[in-house]
């Protein structure tokens, strides 16, 4: 099987969409004598931050000397960034030999796998065969009925935070999504919550008792003395001062947690050096997240797309963008999908929103660009549609550069490598 092959064997089951449950998951894992069970897992759910999280402890593992697998999803610009090793994407022929692999079994299968499924099956098969010694495994959708809680010998759980997304599957409440976030605990291994909510914390705290687990809340109180900047965040978390290349406030709740987890790991025996820890702080870098993709004018790039998403993002923008403008206002190029909570997150960008360009990003799900156009104007801001989404790119751009102000870019993972792409090539060919 060659690559390209591979990948057209992966999507060619997207039709059966997102079917929650292990079943499916746990019957190939066992025709195929259950590699996970060779590996050690640090498992990741949330609604936000388990990207950025996931990030920074592979990172630092990596710097610790372990060899170190990281699942996340989506991708932003190429599958293989989906199953890295030790900060690189898998190799082409390793997947696909891995998805040969895994076809043999999920052919035969009466019920076969979904695609997320599948591609968490050559995930497992991957780093069994490399032989990691930690994988962080960030969980797609939810987590008791994740495919990727398959795994049983996991050394530590992370919920990053809990917020309402998905609420059709995982429930209309942050107490009921909290539920569905607590099936990754497992029995005596400890469990960080990286939030607030008390209804949430009340069910993760429920469910950690009743596992015999150790829950462990990271201490947000102890963020101190915070400098950021559109280079970097320096802060110090319970005495000992910490920098940071990921941008945005919320990064420094996301990195307390992960120094939470670095001492969790210690006190399980995990080698984990103090320089390891800032090394592996300081190399961390997650594409989408406040990423700065043009200084001139300034374009920046936030894959928020839910209303606590969106919430950090305008945080973000008062913060860095808005004392560029002389009233605090940043031209924003926005597109959604269909089943978010968007009006939320339509009403909160318009406390910041001088003008917008709404476009449809490249999914089956998206919310069409004049819709996002008619719910901005619903708020009083000037906003405009564009069909094609490089249209938008451009005329943002020029926006920006006409009137002094910074642009960013939100709403979607799914329009990022495109937006990224036609902005690249606009700007090139005005410099030419």
């Amino acid at each position: 099987m060659t690559y390209e092959e591979a990948l057209e064997y992966i999507h060619s089951v997207t039709w059966r969409g997102s079917r929650p449950g292990l079943l499916r998951i746990t019957e190939l894992c066992e025709m195929m004598g259950n590699p996970q069970d060779n590996l050690k897992f640090i498992h990741i759910a949330g609604t936000n931050g388990k990207g950025s999280v996931s990030r920074m402890i592979s990172s630092i593992l990596e710097k610790s000397g372990y060899k170190v697998g990281l699942f996340t999803s989506p991708y932003i610009e190429r599958f293989n960034e989906r199953i890295m090793l030790n900060g690189e994407d898998i190799p082409d022929r390793e997947l696909a030999s891995a998805t040969e692999y895994v076809r043999r079994f999920a052919d035969k299968m009466e019920d076969p796998p979904t695609e997320f499924e599948l591609i968490t099956a050559i995930a497992l098969v991957y780093y069994s065969r490399v032989g990691c010694d930690y994988v962080v495994f960030e969980c797609g959708l939810g987590g008791k009925l994740d495919s990727t809680n398959v795994v049983k010998t996991t050394v530590l759980s992370i919920i990053t935070g809990i917020a309402l997304d998905h609420t059709e599957l995982l429930g209309d409440t942050t107490a009921k999504i909290a539920g569905e976030k607590a099936g990754i605990i497992k029995p005596g291994t400890p469990v960080i919550f990286g939030e607030v909510d008390r209804d949430a914390e009340a069910v993760i705290m429920e469910c950690a008792k009743e596992l015999g687990s150790e829950y462990i809340r990271t201490d947000f109180s102890k963020i101190e003395d915070v400098t950021s900047d559109l280079e970097s965040t320096t802060f110090t978390f319970g005495g000992k001062r910490v920098k940071i290349h990921l941008h945005g406030l919320y990064q420094t709740r996301n990195a307390a947690t992960v120094l939470t987890a670095v001492e969790t790991l210690r006190k399980s025996g995990v080698n984990i050096p103090d320089s390891a820890v800032d090394a592996g702080l300081g190399n961390a870098r997650w594409s989408a997240r406040f990423e700065i993709i043009s200084r001139d004018p300034l374009v920046i790039y936030d894959g928020a797309h839910n209303p606590q998403g969106i919430s950090g993002a305008v945080e973000n923008i008062t913060h860095y963008l808005s004392p560029l403008t002389n009233d605090g206002k940043v031209a924003i190029l926005m597109g959604v999908m269909a089943d978010k909570d968007h009006l939320n997150m339509i009403k909160m960008l318009s406390a910041v929103a001088d003008r917008v360009f709404t476009v449809t990003p490249p999914n089956a799900r998206s919310l069409d660009s004049t819709g996002v156009e008619r719910e901005f104007e619903s708020f009083g801001v000037v906003a405009t549609s564009f069909g094609k989404l490089e249209d938008g790119v451009r005329a943002g751009i020029d926006y920006a550069k006409e009137s002094g102000r910074p642009m960013i870019c939100l709403g979607s993972l799914y329009m990022y490598a495109d937006v990224k792409s036609a902005a690249q090539k606009y700007l090139l060919s005005e410099e030419a």
